[in-house]
């Protein structure tokens, strides 16, 4: 599920907070200097009289105005040091303090969206998309086979060894993984898993549905007032270190939803970051639904992977009830 502008607008104000808080601590640490090394608030006078002057200096025509002014200013800043060290204060304490030194507080880096600007979109996706507590219960600390047999137990355990794997050599190796199968065999879990313990190692993982990852899409294409809000998102579809698109074909499918699936996954597989992406379509279904060179893309790209057997939720759920 996209941000809408207000949750957009109300990242833009958490920075602008962010901002204020710095500049009263600022203020706070100046008065206290002040306070406390008597002449340090003169030197500070000192320079906005010198460069003032200068400035008329260089209005005037001087050519050694901007180096003197200089020289004054470094004078100056020596003084102040040395003052702050006598008075046993912090050499940077009367520098901004910020949460982010990259982008100081203000969200971008230039006229790109900063990490922690980005991070904060994504913990917002994460909330709506309810991935934090899945991620609670669908973890490699919760693996059961009990809901498993025969030749359904060999594939899941196959997927499971491929997923501890595919986790292992996530640094190294560029890998992409389809899970494909029955309804509650266990494709969305194992995604789950790898999900967690990538973000715990400190990887970007977007979690979408299919239906969530089509919507934001579609806003940033068609929507010009959620384009800022979307931005960020849409640019981690493509970059993020793993992308999880769970449910494949719950979507409605249409030309457009085909054109971007295919941008996507082609975008990804040209820059090396691995995707995962689960359905319950079988192979022959996935060819009809979406056009052939998706299904071409998919096949030769990714390791497929079948699970197959009852459905775990409905089993599980008739368990409880018996007791």
């Amino acid at each position: 599920m996209p941000l809408n502008n207000s949750q957009y607008n109300a990242i833009i104000r958490s920075y602008e907070e962010k901002q204020r808080k710095s500049r009263h601590a600022l203020e706070a640490n100046t008065e206290r200097v002040y306070q406390t090394i008597p002449g340090f608030e003169e030197l500070d006078k000192q320079v906005s009289a010198i460069s003032i002057a200068h400035g008329r200096r260089l209005l005037n025509g001087d050519d050694h105005a901007l180096e003197d002014l200089k020289i004054s200013l470094k004078e100056i800043a020596v003084k102040k040091a040395a003052l702050l060290s006598d008075y046993g204060f912090p050499k940077d304490f009367l520098e901004p303090v910020y949460e982010c030194p990259l982008c100081k507080d203000t969200g971008y880096i230039g006229n790109r969206k900063c990490n922690c600007f980005r991070n904060a979109e994504i913990e917002l996706i994460y909330e709506q998309s309810n991935i934090k507590n899945l991620l609670k219960s669908d973890n490699f600390d919760h693996l059961s086979y009990e809901y498993y047999d025969g030749e359904d137990l060999t594939r899941f355990q196959k997927a499971v060894q491929e997923c501890q794997n595919f986790i292992k050599t996530f640094n190294s190796d560029y890998r992409n993984l389809f899970f494909y199968g029955t309804v509650g065999t266990g494709k969305s879990f194992l995604s789950c898993c790898v999900a967690r313990e990538l973000i715990n190692a400190g990887k970007l993982v977007i979690y979408f549905s299919s239906s969530q990852l089509f919507e934001v899409l579609s806003k940033y294409t068609f929507d010009k007032d959620s384009k800022e809000a979307t931005s960020g998102i849409y640019e981690d579809i493509y970059e993020c270190d793993l992308l999880i698109i769970d449910d494949l074909g719950t979507e409605l499918t249409n030309a457009f939803v085909s054109s971007q699936l295919f941008a996507c996954l082609n975008n990804r597989h040209l820059r090396k970051k691995a995707t995962i992406i689960t359905t319950n379509l079988s192979l022959e279904e996935l060819r009809d639904k979406y056009s052939d060179r998706i299904f071409s893309r998919i096949t030769s790209n990714y390791e497929m992977y079948k699970l197959t057997g009852k459905d775990i939720r409905i089993t599980k759920k008739l368990l409880l009830n018996r007791k």
